[in-house]
């Protein structure tokens, strides 16, 4: 690749940044309805028709902005390709992985929760968020699913219960439980990881 055709990869990079980090920062302080395209456009310093053209709609753009944030960053890696994935699917006791577990959803509720609160209200006007929604509902699903199924694989985990102890941590790891706790039982994420990792420990000696 030339020198100029990094420049430019670099330069449409830098400019998506800058359009995600103001996206994010004016959904949550305004809200899904109250966010325009053409005030992402003037606090990121970019003209409105490159917010268009990179995004189209200003669903489209929330769905971006919930994606980086629930991996935290834009590289091209989704969930189970990151560190603590990593250790969840490999540390030699079940007590290392379920502490992967709860330090990696914690992560995600840190970076995410905001702009999934914002999304969860969008969801009733926009079908675009709330396919998002079921998908990741169901990426959940696989993620935990492919971690317990490695850690029965490995000899960690009783086997006999998998699908019901599948069904069951995906719900307890739904960004939807992590925003009821937060507005029912004020959890903040020290709290969220502690529970979470509580949970997952109990769940998997049954």
């Amino acid at each position: 690749m030339s020198p100029e055709v990094n420049r430019r990869t670099r330069q449409v990079e830098r400019t998506e940044e800058r359009i995600l980090a103001s996206a994010t920062e004016l959904f949550l302080v305004n809200g899904y309805v109250a966010t325009t395209l053409a005030a992402v456009a003037e606090a990121a310093d970019v003209g409105v028709r490159t917010v268009y053209v990179r995004f189209g709609t200003k669903a489209e753009l929330l769905k971006r902005v919930v994606d980086v944030a629930i991996v935290g960053d834009t590289l091209p890696v989704d969930v189970m390709g990151r560190e603590w994935a990593a250790v969840a699917t490999s540390a030699p006791t079940l007590a290392e992985r379920i502490d992967a577990m709860a330090v990696g959803a914690r992560g995600i509720m840190g970076r995410a929760g905001g702009v999934l609160a914002v999304a969860q209200e969008a969801a009733v006007m926009e079908p675009l968020i709330e396919e998002q929604w079921r998908l990741g509902r169901e990426a959940t699903r696989n993620s935990l699913g492919t971690i317990l199924t490695k850690a029965v694989a490995d000899g960690l985990l009783d086997g006999a219960r998998l699908d019901w102890l599948v069904d069951t941590v995906s719900v307890i790891g739904a960004a939807e439980t992590y925003l009821l706790a937060q507005r029912m039982l004020d959890f903040d994420l020290d709290t969220y990881e502690a529970w979470l990792r509580e949970m997952l420990t109990i769940l998997t000696r049954t």
